[in-house]
């Protein structure tokens, strides 16, 4: 008996990306979007493109992504945000790694990603090849509550790679980063807290600096180069900001 196939896309205002996420996973058994609340024309699209809509209230995407492993009725999950888009080389090969037995059996596949920014692909900084472990056997995945923004996956099993991309259409400006980003760092700054760091007064500056070193040194951001200053730069930005937040709350609670 094959193997059942479900991939899941979690949803808030995309109307502009669902319909060509779900026309390039019309190969899998079943599409469900997992919403959380849209108020555009995300869900009359999903359903005109004939998926299944569930809506389930956010707090966290940990939790989204887990409130979705429990809802959706399939041996495997396939997570695929709708900025990205799985091409049909990706579908053959998921196809074929679903129906291993035996030892060849895994509990989730890694999915390497192609990421578009304004118009680049990627090629260093950690945005290539930036895999992602979102094939999983349901039943034998969870995301961990202790990561609620950046996803983790406990894995009852091991893991196996593909080879194949998902295309990650990640930002068509530096204004549309930088508001994602501003709504991320909240988060951040929230678990951070939780997990009692300690801003000195150094911090705001070694921390960015040490992620611009990470993503254009370390991981070969220098590779795209104008691209690799800017977005590297971004991402020493957005530490800024988060441990900045993080100090602003300390002192406010003294």
């Amino acid at each position: 008996m094959n193997a059942e196939l479900a991939a899941v896309v979690l949803t808030r205002n995309e109307g502009k990306h669902i319909s060509d996420c779900l026309r390039s996973l019309d190969w899998a058994d079943s599409r469900v979007v997992f919403d959380s609340g849209s108020e555009d024309e995300t869900l009359p699209s999903a359903q005109q493109n004939g998926a299944q809509v569930l809506t389930h209230p956010f707090t966290d995407f940990a939790s989204q992504r887990n409130a979705a492993l429990d809802a959706v009725q399939a041996d495997w999950i396939f997570f695929v945000d709708a900025d990205e888009r799985a091409t049909p080389q990706l579908a053959t090969e998921v196809r074929r790694v679903i129906a291993y037995r035996g030892e060849a059996a895994r509990a989730g596949w890694w999915v390497p990603r192609h990421n578009i920014m304004i118009g680049h692909r990627m090629r260093g900084g950690g945005w290539y090849p930036d895999p992602q472990l979102r094939l999983l056997r349901r039943g034998r995945a969870r995301y961990d509550p202790e990561r609620p923004v950046h996803e983790t996956v406990i894995l009852d099993g091991a893991a196996g790679t593909l080879k194949n991309v998902l295309i990650h259409y990640n930002y068509d400006s530096v204004a549309q980063f930088r508001h994602k980003m501003l709504r991320y760092t909240d988060l951040e700054c929230r678990i951070l807290h939780e997990r009692g760091v300690r801003v000195h007064p150094w911090t705001s500056v070694s921390m960015p600096v040490r992620e611009f070193w990470r993503r254009f040194v370390s991981l070969a951001g220098y590779k795209d180069h104008v691209y690799g200053v800017l977005f590297c730069g971004l991402m020493a930005w957005y530490t800024f900001v988060t441990y900045w937040k993080l100090r602003k709350r300390q002192t406010l609670r003294r």
